[in-house]
């Protein structure tokens, strides 16, 4: 089989951007979803968990399948799984089904995060790879928020099922681009049958594998832990209207946005692990910072909500500085076996994505103080891991 070149760095965007907006899209939805199918907001917010759970079992198994039949044949294959369950999502009746929809959407949805990030992981290399991820993350940052901004609207003219309708035909459209442009970059034909259990040791054995795995893991957790809660906290508390509330998603991909060009700038002054240490920091004094603006009660609501959203900034930019360096190094060592160990690596971190939304979701409740004081403990503990055994090797 001829190997070809990379694909140009639209397509890769675009693959690795449509599981984001489809994790997204339906938050606005999520008070209206709510009240249609009888469920508890606690429940509705699983079906965000639930999504991070099909992501970490999609991750897995795409990328250890295209080890084996192909980069392409696993991404369509993927493309036509998630366009089942989105189609499923938007037929959905109870909250039972909606859950077991999201988690087959989800699995098909991993393929583009998985795949795209091998390609990217097995063609670059060096410090080119650590520019192309930030120039992808700078990008990418934006599909979180278009998420809510094209939701919100969508339900607010047409309501929540016809989101997931937009779904079902951004999956068509994908298929259809991926068809036509996706070369494959890998010659399955001479690749050597890669067992799992001796990558996985190699991966235990190197010590920053598995701290990079939770620091990937808790810093995606922290971003959708927030879009869980956020609809809840603008939509219920200060009453904004679900297209309002969806330009205010602009801010926070903006943050993210500023967060990856800072680290793509640093890269020419500092080492990759030092740009993680100095992210944490900033994610940690965002966490307190929203932390005491949402302890004051004083403030009309327009100032609140303002401050807020200058907090998350900040928590988000720090965010953005340091994950595009985290997935840059965290497999770097593997180049000769980047989907297997892409696929069980991805799985560990996308788990923990997905028990910290749910932890978010077993807090909820009607205090403006839950998000921030969770957001400050994980952002605490990232820096005080990434201190002890990223910056210090």
């Amino acid at each position: 089989m001829k190997k070809y070149t990379v694909p140009s760095l639209l397509l890769m965007i675009v693959l690795v951007a449509f599981p984001q907006i489809s994790e997204t899209i339906y938050t606005p939805s999520l008070p209206d979803i709510s009240i249609a199918l009888g469920a508890t907001n606690n429940a509705v917010q699983l079906t965000l968990s639930i999504y991070f759970i099909g992501f970490a079992f999609g991750v897995f198994g795409w990328g250890w399948l295209s080890d084996r039949i192909g980069r392409r044949p696993a991404m369509l294959g993927g493309l036509i799984v998630y366009g089942l369950g989105s189609l499923m999502c938007f037929f959905s009746g109870s909250i039972g089904l909606l859950l077991v929809s999201r988690f087959i959407q989800a699995f098909g949805a991993a393929t583009g995060s998985i795949i795209t990030q091998t390609i990217l992981r097995e063609s670059v290399s060096g410090h080119q790879r650590h520019a192309m991820f930030a120039q992808i993350s700078a990008v990418i940052a934006f599909t979180p928020a278009a998420g809510p901004l094209i939701g919100g609207w969508v339900d607010q003219a047409l309501g929540f099922r016809a989101v997931f309708l937009t779904l079902v035909v951004m999956s068509v459209l994908l298929f259809i681009y991926a068809s036509a442009r996706l070369p494959e970059t890998t010659d399955v034909s001479t690749r050597k049958r890669i067992s799992m259990l001796p990558v996985l040791k190699r991966m235990v054995a190197s010590p920053r594998v598995p701290v990079f795995g939770l620091l990937i893991g808790g810093i995606n957790g922290v971003l959708f832990s927030y879009y869980a809660e956020a609809p809840f906290i603008f939509m219920e508390h200060f009453h904004l209207s679900p297209g309002i509330y969806g330009f205010l998603g602009i801010l926070v991909a903006l943050a993210s946005i500023v967060g990856a060009l800072i680290s793509k700038r640093l890269l020419n002054v500092l080492v990759p692990e030092k740009i993680i240490h100095w992210g944490c920091l900033v994610m940690t004094a965002g966490a307190l910072l929203l932390t005491v603006m949402s302890s004051v009660t004083a403030m009309p609501d327009p100032v609140a909500i303002g401050c807020i959203l200058m907090s998350v900034f900040v928590l988000l930019m720090g965010a953005g500085i340091a994950l595009p360096n985290c997935l840059s190094l965290a497999l770097a060592r593997f180049h000769d076996v980047a989907g297997t160990a892409g696929a069980m690596f991805s799985l560990g971190y996308y788990l923990l994505v997905s028990l910290t939304t749910w932890g978010m979701s077993s807090l909820h409740n009607e205090s403006l103080m839950t998000m921030p004081v969770y957001f400050l403990i994980l952002s605490i503990a990232m820096l005080l891991l990434g201190r002890k055994y990223i910056t210090k090797e």
